[in-house]
C-alpha cells in the first residue's frame, strides 16, 4: 500500500468533492427559485397558467441565489471550524467518551494497547481512544483533520463482540483512513453536506412557525400563514432532495475507499483473519453495524460499516459485507460467525500477556508501507513480547499514562548534571506540584536508556499530555525550552524530543497549523536537503561523504556535503521546515534518501532512527520501519540494529 500516493489521490478527490458540492448548490438555487416563482404565480390573480414564465424576476433570481449561497456557505464554515478543532469534537458529537490512558478496565485497556501498537507501527502520535458506550452495533471510526489531532472511536458492541485479533483488524482499517488522507476528506465532506441539507432544516422551522401562528392569531386575519406553510413545505422538500444528493455524493466518494482500507488493515496486521473474521461476525450479529446516535446518519461515511439500512444500494456509503469478506477471503463458504461472547472476560494470564505485549520495543513492530514496501505487524504477538524491555522499564512506561508522569519523563531525558541548577529552578518557578520529585526520581534511570527506548517513551506520553489544558501545556513547553537552553546550546537529541512534542501537541493545544504545501520539485529544496542529509551523514560511523552521495543519488540531485561545523541548529530547523512544505509524493523520496544515508554503514543506530522520526514528524510524514528494512536493515533482526550501547547519548 502506497499511502503517499493515496494522499495525493485524496487531494484530487477533494477537488471532485468541491465540484459535486458546487453542482448541488446550483441545483438548490434553481429549485428554490422555482419554488418562489410558483408562489408568486399562485399569489397573482393577473396571470394564467401559460404566463408563469413572465413572473420570472431576474433580480429576485440572483437575490435568492445569493441568499442560498450565503446560508450554505455560513453553515459549511461553522461546521468546518468546529470539526477542525480535532477528532474529539466529532467523537463527542456522536456520543463518545474518552478512554483514559490509565484505565483499569480490561477491555478498554486491550483496545488502548491495540491503538498504541498500531500507532507505533505507523510511527505517528498515538490517537486518543473514544468509546461509544451505548452503541451495541459493531462499528468504529477515525476522525480528525490531521494525524496529530486524530481520534479512534469504537462502539461497545465492537469492544465486546470481537477478540483481540479481530478488533486489531477493525482498528487497522481506521488507521488506513488516517494515513492515506481519507479522514480529512471525510470531515470536509461532512461539513459541506451539512450545508446542503440545512435548506430542509429552514423549511422545517418555517412549518413549525406557521403552525404555531395558527394558535395565536385570529383565523379571520390574513397573516400570510398559508404562504409561510407553503414556503416551509417547499423548502423542506428541497431539503429532502438535498439529502438525496448528499447521499449520492457520500456514496460516490466513500465506497472504493472502504475496500482499500480493508486491504490496508491486512497489511498492517499481516493477519487477514483479523478483519476477515470481524466482518463475518458483523454479518451474523443481531445489531450489525447500526449506530443509533442522532448524528450518525450525517457522519455515516466516517464509520467502519453502514450505520443504517438502505433500500437502494446507490445511497450506501459502504460496500455490502459479503463483498468485503470475499475480497479478503475468496474461499469464504458464506457462513457468518457468532460473536465472541467470552471476549469480555480476560483471564489474569491473558491480561499479563497483553501488558507484556504492550511494552514491546518499537524494534519488534514493523511500520506501515511506503511506495513499494508492505505494511506489517508481526503475525505472532509473542514475537513482540520476546523483545519486551526489562522489568525496570515497565515502571517508566506506566508513568506515560499520567500527565504529570509524562512531563517528568520528558524533562528527565533533558537532565544535564553539569548545568542542573537552572533546570531545577525553572521547575520551582513553574510551581507544578509533585513534578520536581518525579523528575528527580527518573532522571538517573533515563540516562541509561537508549535513544530507541526514549523514542517509545516520548510517543507513549503523547496521549496523556493531551489531557493538559492549553495554559498547562504552555507552561510545560516553556519548561522544555528552559531545560534545553540550560547549557547554552541545543544538541540533536534535544532537538528531536522538542520537535516531536511540539509537532504532536501544538496543533491541538495552541492551534498551530501545518505548513501549506508549495514545493512541487526537489530542486526547490536542494539546499535544505543538503543540510538535512548532511546532518544524518555525519552521524554514520564510516564514510559520511559516501553516505551523503547515496542519498543524493536517490534524489537525483547534485549536492555537496556541508562540513559538520557548518550545520548549525537554526539552519537545520529551517531546512526541515521547508521540507514539510513539499508535496506528499516528494516526501517518500526524501524518506528513502534519509534511510539510505543512515544505512550506509550497514546498520541504523537508535540515534539515526530517532533523528529520522523527528524529521519525518516535522514533515508531517510518518517514517516506516519497513522502508529501512528495504535497504538491508534486517526484517526480524531489526532490533539489533536499533540498539545503541547503554549509556550512549546517541546524538552529537
Amino acid at each position: 500500500m502506497d499511502f503517499f500516493r493515496e494522499q495525493d489521490v485524496a487531494r484530487r478527490n477533494t477537488r471532485l468533492l468541491t465540484l459535486l458540492f458546487m453542482m448541488a448548490v446550483v441545483t438548490l438555487i434553481i429549485l428554490t427559485n422555482l419554488l418562489f416563482l410558483g408562489l408568486l404565480w399562485a399569489e397573482s390573480d393577473s396571470y394564467g397558467p401559460s404566463d408563469i414564465i413572465t413572473v420570472l424576476d431576474w433580480p429576485l433570481f440572483f437575490a435568492v441565489g445569493g441568499v442560498i449561497s450565503l446560508v450554505v456557505g455560513v453553515v459549511v464554515l461553522v461546521n468546518w471550524l468546529n470539526f477542525s478543532r480535532g477528532g474529539s469534537q466529532v467523537a463527542a458529537a456522536l456520543g463518545g467518551t474518552l478512554v483514559q490512558p490509565g484505565t483499569d478496565k480490561p477491555l478498554e485497556r486491550r483496545a488502548l494497547n491495540i491503538v498504541q501498537e498500531l500507532a507505533l507501527a505507523a510511527n505517528m502520535p498515538v490517537p486518543s481512544l473514544f468509546l461509544l458506550e451505548h452503541e451495541l452495533g459493531v462499528n468504529a471510526f477515525a476522525a480528525g483533520t490531521h494525524h496529530t489531532n486524530a481520534v479512534v472511536a469504537i462502539t461497545r458492541g465492537a469492544l465486546e463482540a470481537l477478540n483481540r485479533d479481530e478488533l486489531q483488524g477493525v482498528v487497522g482499517h481506521e488507521f488506513s483512513h488516517i494515513l492515506n488522507g481519507d479522514m480529512r476528506l471525510s470531515i470536509r465532506l461532512a461539513a459541506m453536506l451539512r450545508g446542503i441539507t440545512f435548506i430542509g432544516d429552514l423549511g422545517s422551522i418555517l412549518l413549525r412557525i406557521g403552525s404555531h401562528r395558527h394558535h395565536f392569531q385570529s383565523r379571520k386575519k390574513d397573516d400570510g400563514r398559508a404562504a409561510m406553510l407553503a414556503l416551509g413545505l417547499g423548502l423542506y422538500l428541497i431539503g429532502l432532495l438535498g439529502g438525496l444528493m448528499a447521499g449520492l455524493i457520500k456514496s460516490a466518494i466513500s465506497k472504493q475507499k472502504e475496500y482499500l482500507a480493508d486491504a490496508s488493515s491486512v497489511q498492517f496486521t499481516r493477519n487477514p483473519d483479523g478483519i476477515g473474521n470481524a466482518l463475518k461476525i458483523i454479518g451474523g450479529h443481531a445489531n450489525g453495524t447500526f449506530v443509533e446516535s442522532a448524528r450518525a446518519e450525517e457522519m455515516s461515511h466516517l464509520f467502519f460499516g453502514q450505520v443504517r439500512h438502505r433500500l437502494w444500494s446507490g445511497f450506501a456509503t459502504h460496500p455490502p459485507i459479503e463483498q468485503r469478506i470475499r475480497r479478503i477471503d475468496p474461499r469464504w463458504d458464506g457462513q457468518f460467525l457468532p460473536a465472541n461472547v467470552d471476549s469480555g472476560v480476560m483471564s489474569s494470564e491473558a491480561e499479563k500477556h497483553a501488558d507484556k505485549n504492550d511494552m514491546a520495543l518499537r524494534a519488534g513492530i514493523a511500520g506501515f508501507a511506503s511506495a513499494d514496501v508492505a505494511t506489517v505487524l508481526p503475525r505472532n504477538a509473542n514475537n513482540t513480547a520476546e523483545m519486551a524491555p526489562p522489568a525496570a522499564n515497565a515502571a517508566l512506561l506506566n508513568e506515560t499514562t499520567d500527565p504529570l508522569g509524562a512531563m517528568a519523563l520528558l524533562l528527565g531525558m533533558l537532565w544535564n548534571p553539569q548545568h542542573e541548577e537552572p533546570q531545577w529552578q525553572a521547575i520551582e518557578v513553574a510551581g507544578i506540584k509533585g513534578l520536581d520529585d518525579l523528575v528527580r526520581r527518573w532522571c538517573e534511570p533515563l540516562r541509561t536508556q537508549t535513544p530507541s527506548e526514549n523514542l517509545i517513551i516520548i510517543e507513549r506520553s503523547i496521549p496523556a499530555l493531551r489531557g493538559l489544558s492549553p495554559e498547562q501545556y504552555r507552561v510545560f513547553r516553556n519548561l522544555l525550552e528552559t531545560w534545553i537552553d540550560a547549557d547554552g546550546k541545543t544538541v540533536l537529541q534535544e532537538w528531536c524530543l522538542f520537535q516531536l512534542v511540539c509537532h504532536y501537541l501544538d496543533p491541538e493545544l495552541i492551534n498551530s497549523h501545518a505548513p501549506r504545501l508549495r514545493h512541487k520539485s526537489l530542486d526547490a529544496v536542494s539546499k535544505d536537503l543538503a543540510i538535512t542529509l548532511g546532518a544524518l551523514a555525519h552521524l554514520t560511523e564510516e564514510d559520511p561523504e559516501r553516505a551523503f552521495r547515496r542519498g543524493a543519488e536517490i534524489l537525483s540531485l547534485t549536492m555537496t556535503l556541508p562540513e559538520a561545523d557548518a550545520i548549525v541548529m537554526t539552519a537545520f530547523t529551517q531546512s526541515v521546515d521547508e521540507l514539510a512544505a513539499c508535496y506528499p509524493l516528494l516526501k517518500v523520496t526524501i524518506l528513502k534518501a534519509m534511510a539510505s544515508v543512515a544505512a550506509d554503514d550497514g546498520k541504523i543506530s537508535g540515534s539515526e532512527l530517532t533523528l529520522i522520526k523527528a524529521i519525518a514528524a516535522v514533515m508531517d510524514c510518518p517514517a516506516p520501519d519497513n522502508l529501512l528494512a528495504a535497504y538491508g536493515i534486517g526484517d526480524g533482526s531489526l532490533a539489533e540494529d536499533l540498539v545503541d550501547p547503554p549509556g550512549s547519548n546517541g546524538l552529537k
